[in-house]
């Protein structure tokens, strides 16, 4: 029996010692053997070797028995694919690691070049500590700091006090930067600055591919040119090519237009843009902004399009302008004399707010040359208490406020005096003229007919009926305070009646206020 328990004893024994062994083993193989995070393929810990160096003096670690080696002149030390040359260094070879001094140089593979004054390497880690005047060549970018921490397995530099990166033609700063050598790109972070010959872009984080030479934005950014002004919370911006896309508070000043929106592309070398969602065109030179939520734009010859809830402003410190329609566009007409002029044209639906005139019509257009508004199709122009139809008119302003109007064919002016009565004129053409942007006198010309209530004090005392060939109309604080009648003129006057029948309605009557915009937000009934 006793054999028996010692034989198992034996066997137990034995088993527990194969797996110490196991285990052993496998925690080598785990040391010697792991994988790159970047291209998950296992990488092998190797020692360090020495491959020169003028005088190798071993020496002995007093508290760790352990002999180490102090290397002098043209040392080359070797670890998987990292060659590093230096003028002196400790190596540990139990430790694998590396300390180097005075004029390091890494090199890793063909590309890659990281130089300095002082170096530690650790070969188990494969992580290296470069100090002092350090420079990192990686094609076509150079990194400049006086710090970086460098992970050769998954080539990953960084440095955190300060540094500054060479490319191409921009100069790249920052208190923190990461650099990922095998994807080109580098992250920065606090306080990032690019310097190049046309612009100085800035931002508190920033991801920049050294390859595309393509700026990636990740939080507040700007760009100052003298040609241009950029600045977003989020997007890119390829700085070859002079390409962007931009969101979160986007905005792009290109001197001639400030566009913003929820989403801007824009070419700075043919000056196109385009521009998606809360879309908002300021000219500052025309006092002029254009809004919708999708727009395209060039800068050289100047032109635009907007669309979706588009909406034009004509800004004025007395009484801005609000003119809504499906599409507004603008473009530069050339004329005879080779001097260039905005031409805007808005269609479909058009709908005009101010606090003095108000305006509905199928389509309009606005000269900048000459300052005029056309409006066509069925347009309706108010004007306080007056309505004023026609086939077309025309608008002249001057200082962003209306100086006349002048309506053709078919003039047709209507003004409420209660639920049953209305004042009408009416004739072939129509001016009116404006002061202050308040309407204070009209002309008629041609086929004038009207129909005038007398009012003394509040109450109707008369119905004047008139024909003639001309009419003037003298307009007080939006009302219809005299009428003169010109050239044959032939009329009656009767006394007020109840009876709806009795009051008369000229050929041609059209009462529209149900349609009267009568604040900003009903332009886009």
């Amino acid at each position: 029996m006793v054999e028996i328990n010692t034989l198992r004893s034996l066997i137990n024994y034995l088993s527990v010692r194969h797996l110490f062994h196991v285990a052993i083993f496998l925690l080598l193989s785990f040391n010697l053997q792991a994988q790159d995070t970047s291209t998950g393929a296992p990488v092998k810990r190797k020692r360090i070797d020495l491959i020169h160096a003028d005088d190798d003096i071993i020496e002995r670690d007093k508290a760790t028995r352990k002999d180490w080696h102090r290397l002098l002149g043209n040392v080359i030390l070797k670890h998987n694919e990292i060659l590093t040359k230096c003028d002196s260094a400790h190596w540990y070879p139990d430790k694998n690691q590396v300390t180097a001094y005075s004029k390091i140089h890494i090199e890793q593979g063909d590309t890659l070049d990281i130089y300095g004054d002082y170096l530690f390497y650790d070969g188990i880690t494969a992580n290296a500590l470069i100090e002092n005047n350090v420079e990192l060549i990686d094609k076509e970018t150079h990194l400049y700091t006086n710090k970086v921490t460098y992970d050769v397995n998954n080539r990953i530099a960084k440095y955190y006090d300060g540094g500054k990166i060479i490319n191409g033609e921009n100069t790249l700063t920052s208190k923190i930067g990461i650099y990922y050598v095998s994807q080109t790109l580098f992250h920065f972070k606090d306080s990032v600055k690019i310097v190049n010959p046309d612009y100085v872009m800035t931002a508190d984080t920033m991801d920049y591919n050294t390859e595309t030479e393509t700026s990636i934005f990740t939080g507040p950014s700007e760009m100052k040119g003298d040609s241009i002004y950029v600045y977003c919370e989020k997007g890119w911006y390829d700085t070859k090519n002079n390409l962007t896309r931009i969101s979160k508070n986007a905005l792009v000043d290109n001197k001639q237009q400030i566009i913003s929106g929820d989403s801007i592309y824009y070419d700075e070398n043919t000056g196109y843009g385009q521009a998606f969602g809360n879309v908002s065109i300021a000219d500052t030179n025309n006092h002029i902004i254009v809004k919708g939520d999708y727009a395209w734009y060039y800068k050289t010859p100047e032109q635009f399009t907007a669309t979706d809830s588009a909406m034009f402003i004509q800004i004025s410190e007395r009484d801005s302008l609000f003119l809504h329609a499906d599409t507004i566009r603008a473009i530069t007409v050339t004329d005879s004399s080779l001097n260039g002029y905005r031409l805007m044209r808005a269609y479909y639906g058009c709908r005009v707010f101010s606090k003095d005139l108000q305006a509905k019509c199928d389509s309009l257009s606005y000269s900048f040359q000459d300052s005029v508004i056309r409006l066509y199709t069925y347009p309706v122009l108010w004007s306080k208490e007056n309505q004023l139809t026609s086939d077309s008119m025309a608008i002249f302003t001057r200082n962003r406020q209306a100086e006349r109007m002048e309506l053709y064919n078919s003039a047709f002016v209507v003004s409420q005096v209660d639920t049953l009565r209305f004042n009408q004129i009416k004739g072939r053409s129509l001016i009116g003229y404006f002061k202050d942007n308040e309407l204070y006198k009209i002309n008629i010309e041609g086929n004038g007919e009207s129909i005038y209530y007398l009012i003394d004090g509040d109450e109707i005392v008369g119905k004047n009926t008139t024909r003639c060939a001309r009419i003037e109309i003298r307009v007080n604080k939006g009302r219809i305070s005299e009428i003169y009648e010109y050239q044959s003129p032939e009329g009656v006057i009767d006394p007020p009646s109840a009876s709806p029948q009795a009051n008369l309605r000229l050929p041609g009557f059209n009462w529209f206020d149900s349609i009267r915009p009568k604040k900003i937000t009903d332009i886009f009934k």
